[in-house]
């Protein structure tokens, strides 16, 4: 187990010497967050933490499945069980190279299936501090990449990214920092600037355990600093290469999905 530890950012702005690109180095970072296994399954419990404190929580089942190499097309499905405001609600994705993701949620309270526009991936995941977009990652195409510079992370040695979103694509921020492990290459800290240069929220991954042979974000948080509200996401039960069909990922199991894949 690994745990991330905030410490002081002091940017290496001089010219160094660096190994990969800052391309490489994040599409190595899509590949060991978002593209591991050739597909993933993993029973989660969110919490929705308030500026006061106060907490809600909601209990679900991601499943996702690679289509190809890491930064290829990938499917997403996720289902809701708990509480009763979001039970049986269920949400899908499919994840393009090069073009806008195909979203839809079903709302069981209107029995109704709703498309979510390109333009909402930057809004809210079900209430959350997370955005769709965050949920199932961001094409590295729609951003430019810099190395800033390299630091600790804890015990860990880091390298920081700079990466600004092109025009075309478009984001709710207008620049972000990420801290990338130089061992495991997973993200364990990103920090979201709005068009002010402000702080708008950081991202952190609480906790790292191995799941199946891989190394793998268990816990992580999201936090936004300018509404001083904050989500946190733990797996409390994940699992790699399980045999996902691709039957799953049909607007008919929206609406009812296979209890043997979602409990």
């Amino acid at each position: 187990m690994r745990h991330f530890f905030t410490v002081g950012i002091s940017l290496m702005l001089a010219a160094t010497a660096f190994a990969a690109s800052p391309e490489e180095i994040m599409k190595n970072a899509q590949a060991a967050f978002f593209y591991q296994g050739v597909d993933f399954k993993a029973r989660v419990v969110m919490t929705l933490i308030g500026k006061g404190g106060a907490e809600r929580k909601r209990e679900l089942t991601m499943l996702r499945k690679n289509y190809g190499q890491p930064g290829g097309e990938q499917k997403y499905f996720i289902y809701f069980f708990k509480p009763l405001d979001v039970k049986d609600m269920a949400f899908m994705v499919y994840k393009y190279p090069k073009k806008d993701d195909d979203r839809w949620l079903f709302v069981p309270g209107l029995n109704m299936v709703r498309r979510i526009a390109a333009q909402d991936a930057h809004s809210s995941f079900v209430g959350s501090d997370f955005t769709y977009e965050d949920v199932s990652g961001r094409d590295l195409g729609d951003d430019t990449h810099a190395i800033a510079g390299e630091e600790k992370c804890g015990s860990l040695d880091c390298y920081v990214i700079k990466s600004a979103p092109s025009q075309k694509s478009g984001a709710a921020w207008a620049h972000k920092l990420s801290w990338i492990d130089k061992g495991s290459f997973l993200p364990f800290k990103e920090e979201y600037y709005d068009k002010k240069g402000d702080l708008m929220k950081v991202f952190t991954a609480v906790e790292v355990k191995e799941v199946s042979g891989r190394l793998t974000v268990t816990r992580r948080r999201m936090e936004n600093v300018q509404t001083g509200t904050k989500t946190e996401v733990v797996y409390v039960k994940a699992d790699y290469d399980i045999g996902i069909e691709d039957s799953l990922f049909t607007e008919r199991f929206l609406k009812q999905p296979p209890k043997r894949l979602v409990e």
